[in-house]
């Protein structure tokens, strides 16, 4: 695995073009829209999907405006006795698995996601919760994985699931196929020239850069593209959404 400094970032990431951002996009920023425009799952998705432009970037920043304290959300550390070995082994033996509906069904380790192109790029991470913090990621991208994986047409999410348990079951999240192919939707491994720590959600975590933080899953252990969310969890697409009704999509 080899870290890309700040001079290494990729083609397609500069500094500040994802401040490119539709008119309504600025609009949708706004309390009092946002209140309106995601009250309702199905509703909020094709209405945000028809007043923004997904495709658009998130704004990136340069290396010195990045937050001295990157604080730790969600789950602080799995805990459980097959991740503390993963741990102790430092991850040696973990495996990103990609499967559901695609005709090449993955098992990655570490040195393979390193070994795939990757994707460094600094961005915001806003928390549902009211603060945010600028950092810098590495990894694959998500649609390269998925073009690997030979996705099929069938799909429309992808989901997520992860080594943190919560009342007994793993956590998990999901994004449809446009967020899933968006050039900053990465499976990173590296935070800030690191490698991730355990709190931040060793050994790989999920950033999609253009939704609120707990749709960026950590811990994550299987990728799968299915055609519904339905049967899943709860069936709303992710653990927060079943648990206290967060939107599915989180856009910002």
């Amino acid at each position: 695995m080899t870290l890309i400094t700040r001079r290494g970032l990729v083609a397609g990431s500069a500094v500040g073009a994802g401040l490119l951002l539709s008119g309504c996009d600025k609009l949708g920023t706004q309390p009092a829209f946002r209140k309106i425009l995601f009250s309702g799952d199905k509703i909020n998705h094709a209405t945000q999907r028809a007043l923004s432009n997904r495709g658009a970037l998130a704004p990136e920043f340069r290396a010195d405006q990045m937050s001295p304290i990157f604080r730790v959300n969600g789950t602080h550390d799995p805990a459980t006795p097959d991740y503390n070995a993963h741990v102790a082994a430092r991850f040696a033996d973990w495996r990103v698995q990609v499967g559901g509906l695609v005709t090449r069904p993955l098992s990655l380790s570490l040195a393979d996601l390193g070994a795939l192109p990757q994707r460094a790029q600094i961005t915001r991470h806003d928390c549902v919760e009211g603060w945010s913090a600028i950092g810098k990621w590495q990894g694959p991208m998500l649609g390269t994985l998925l073009k690997a994986a030979g996705v099929r047409d069938a799909a429309r999410f992808i989901v997520f699931t992860c080594a943190d348990l919560y009342h007994g079951a793993p956590y998990y999240e999901s994004i449809d196929m446009v967020d899933a192919f968006h050039p900053q939707t990465i499976l990173a491994w590296a935070m800030n020239d690191q490698r991730l720590s355990v709190g931040h959600g060793a050994p790989v975590r999920l950033r999609v850069e253009r939704q609120l933080g707990y749709k960026n899953a950590k811990y994550v252990a299987r990728v799968d593209a299915v055609a519904s969310l339905a049967g899943i969890g709860g069936g709303q697409g992710g653990y927060w959404e079943d648990a206290v009704g967060y939107d599915w999509y989180a856009g910002i």
